[in-house]
């Protein structure tokens, strides 16, 4: 018994765990700008005292001409296509867009909600909302798991947290589904209707990308766990009560039988078959009849004899 006291315990336990992990895993994902990652093309800046590599050759001064080759003066000249552009870095969020800078080691950061398409803005202020939602009603299921741990003694309040907890897991779960799906589908969009010094030339999911579809993953799991206790205690519940039923009737099988025999005698009456419905209405009815008649002439001494022989049996 005691096993089977400490089973569900375990459960709300592992529940909490994966809420937790849920909750940590939505938050880092939500504040992070690593949703997708990719590069730009973008033109090559001038060379310069600065900046030696990935640029492209001004015409040099008279004055040092001189001193440099023909060859090394024309180089540049001769770059077309590709060669006149830099790849460089980008990172994106859902509130920042970061590009690494070519001239320098500093990111240049602008708000991603600016660079979307202007009929694209409302969905992403949608799904921000729904992120936000999301991480609101994690934090409530877990807030429910642990009341549901630290107080034990009422199991029925335990029941009833745990179905709110179960229910709050699974709209949580939901609705982080339905923002990491918009999100995807903005950030397309801004792929393609963006600005054109943003538009990245090649791009992939980031890690807080799949970090929030982890936790949407162990929210699920958390709901299934909260779910599959409610319904193992509401089955250990009803086992029990028809286990001390049937114990009871074995404890008393006088009074099971009496029980019986009284709705037999009910509702097959002696002295007379059935062979249809209308007869036995008909039998019924005389039979009040004659009841209702002889009730006036009934004393209350024999009334309290009758109830006083039933009560024997």
């Amino acid at each position: 018994m005691e096993l089977l006291k400490g089973l569900p315990l375990r459960r709300t336990f592992l529940a909490v765990i994966l809420n937790l992990l849920a909750l940590t895993l939505s938050t880092t994902a939500l504040l992070g700008s690593y949703w997708c990652t990719g590069t730009q093309k973008v033109p090559k800046p001038l060379c310069g005292k600065t900046k030696a590599s990935q640029c492209i050759g001004v015409p040099i001064p008279s004055d040092d001409a001189s001193n440099i080759s023909s060859e090394d003066s024309m180089h540049y000249s001769w770059e077309t296509g590709d060669d006149r552009f830099a790849f460089r870095y980008f990172h994106t969020g859902m509130w920042l867009s970061c590009e690494e800078s070519i001239e320098g080691t500093e990111e240049k950061c602008r708000s991603f909600i600016e660079l979307s398409p202007p009929a694209e803005r409302g969905i992403l202020w949608l799904s921000l909302g729904s992120e936000m939602l999301y991480i609101s009603l994690l934090l409530i299921s877990f807030i429910l798991l642990m009341v549901e741990i630290l107080h034990t003694g009422n199991p029925v309040c335990g029941m009833k947290l745990n179905a709110f907890a179960a229910v709050s897991s699974v709209l949580s779960g939901l609705l982080g589904m339905v923002a990491h799906m918009m999100y995807s589908q903005v950030f397309q969009a801004t792929v393609n209707l963006g600005p054109e010094d943003w538009r990245p030339h090649t791009w992939d999911y980031g890690w807080a990308f799949y970090m929030a579809w982890a936790s949407f993953t162990c929210c699920m799991a958390s709901a299934v766990t909260t779910l599959n206790t409610y319904t193992k205690t509401i089955l250990e519940f009803k086992r029990n009560h028809i286990k001390g039923y049937d114990e009871s009737l074995k404890e008393n099988p006088q009074h099971h039988q009496c029980f019986i025999q009284q709705i037999s005698s009910y509702y097959e009456p002696k002295g007379k078959a059935f062979h249809s419905v209308s007869e036995g209405v008909d039998f019924y009815t005389d039979l009040q009849q004659k009841i209702l008649q002889q009730e006036p002439e009934l004393d209350l001494d024999e009334v309290l004899g009758q109830t006083v022989g039933e009560d024997r049996c």
